[in-house]
């Protein structure tokens, strides 16, 4: 099942749409974000979207003005220019897993259903989280519940899975799930939980550096006051886009002309992240953490 999209309205508020313009939905998913964005433009617009996850390819829409590229987001310059275009006038990204995912229990993505600890995005390719943990020394365990999922007792979880795991492998979310009873704070143990799967989802599908990688190239496929629009469910992601859109580098450098002037590539359209209402918060609870950010292209130099 497919919620319907989180900040629809506000999102493609934000994108400016043109009737004639090129756009781009990089987290195709159920189609609810491209359904309306292809409804607000005439028979010369256009809408490249892109997903990894072939759930989602039986969704594409049958409108000439649309294509769906079987790929990640990441590869967003290869599979624009695959459909010849260099230009784009808007990118939209709803970052995450959507509903139908965790919803699935073959996917290994939730806590409340038993499945295989898969996490995949793309269940065609790739590492599965059992085959992560599986390979990965106490160290990376270590820096990867850290960094992605802020575990507390990152360190002594890190040792004791390690050893666990040297007495045979983790196949099954259930599996995970019990064994980290006795490491999560009484009155935390679902949010414990989900901090431990949202690390591991995050270094299986590499979602930070696909997220780096397509706000890069987002600076250089978007014209002159093209849109860049993302929403975002984590701090670590949110920091992520908040600094690229103040500053215009993924890499958080800023560069200067030989006159000390700071190169300005994005204007961030408002100083704070909009957030759902109550009311879509009602219809989909896990759209709480959604933060949205969104910025324009300049000139080269401000």
């Amino acid at each position: 099942m497919y919620h319907k999209p989180v900040l629809l309205e506000e999102s493609l508020e934000r994108m400016g749409l043109k009737p004639g313009g090129i756009y781009v939905d990089c987290t195709f998913g159920g189609g609810g974000h491209s359904r309306e964005l292809l409804s607000r433009l005439d028979d010369n617009g256009r809408l490249i979207a892109f997903d990894q996850d072939p759930d989602a390819w039986e969704n594409a829409l049958d409108d000439p003005r649309f294509s769906l590229v079987r790929m990640n987001f990441r590869h967003i310059k290869k599979g624009l220019r695959l459909h010849g275009i260099r230009k784009v006038d808007g990118i939209l990204a709803d970052l995450g897993v959507s509903s139908h995912q965790f919803d699935a229990a073959q996917r290994g993505f939730s806590l409340r259903f038993e499945g295989p600890l898969d996490m995949r995005m793309n269940p065609l390719s790739g590492t599965t989280a059992a085959d992560w943990l599986e390979a990965n020394e106490e160290k990376e365990l270590r820096w990867v519940l850290k960094t992605y999922g802020e575990v507390p007792n990152a360190g002594r979880l890190a040792a004791a899975l390690r050893k666990r795991l040297g007495q045979g492998k983790l196949e099954s979310t259930a599996e995970l799930s019990e064994f980290l009873e006795g490491f999560a704070p009484p009155h935390k143990i679902h949010s414990y939980k989900a901090q431990v799967f949202q690390a591991l989802r995050i270094v299986v599908n590499q979602e930070m550096e696909a997220l780096r990688e397509l706000l890069a190239d987002s600076i250089d496929l978007l014209s002159l006051q093209g849109r860049l629009v993302i929403i975002s469910y984590h701090s670590l992601e949110d920091r992520m886009v908040k600094q690229f859109m103040k500053e215009g580098w993924a890499d958080g450098d800023v560069a200067r002309d030989e006159r000390g002037r700071r190169h300005f590539r994005l204007r961030p359209m408002h100083r704070k992240p909009l957030s759902p209402d109550r009311l879509q918060i009602e219809e989909n609870t896990r759209a709480r953490s959604a933060k949205l950010r969104a910025a324009e292209r300049l000139e080269e130099w401000v």
